[in-house]
């Protein structure tokens, strides 16, 4: 270190400038980036009935597309220290904020609406006669008559 830790923000963002950590972070920008195109993809192919979720996968596929491309980007171009760190602070810290604080609320809504709906069928099931078709019923008449 020979500058002021301060000074290291206005450095190009080089494998010159920064050899400890310029290989670690573009090669997990990349490795994250795979691994979230396949989790997207598994998931939303899993969840496609229940719609917060996949909603949840969206937020969180394309923030972290925007986020691990633009770090990549500015690797290949070398781009300024502090637009690096700027990209990963905002773009991780909105990964958090998705996942922890704006979907859980609609995920819990949703998890009561299918609880609602399973004990609304459980009711409505739990005579054994309301499974079973009566013969006889108007139709038949009908097309006894014609």
């Amino acid at each position: 270190m020979t500058l002021a830790p301060w000074e290291y923000l206005f450095v190009s963002f080089s494998s010159h400038n920064f050899p400890d950590l310029f290989y670690p972070v573009w090669i997990a920008a990349l490795v994250l980036l795979v691994v979230l195109v396949v989790l997207y993809n598994v998931r939303t192919r899993r969840l496609h009935r229940h719609p917060p979720l996949v909603d949840l996968w969206e937020w969180l596929w394309w923030t972290g597309l925007i986020t691990f491309s633009l770090i990549l980007i500015e690797s290949i171009f070398v781009f300024d220290f502090i637009l690096v760190l700027a990209t990963l602070l905002t773009g991780l810290g909105t990964l958090v904020w998705i996942r922890f604080l704006r979907f859980p609320p609609i995920l819990r809504a949703h998890e009561q609406r299918l609880a609602r709906q399973r004990y609304y069928t459980k009711q409505k099931f739990a005579d054994p006669e309301a499974t079973i078709r009566r013969r006889g019923g108007p139709r038949r008449q009908r097309r006894r008559r014609r």
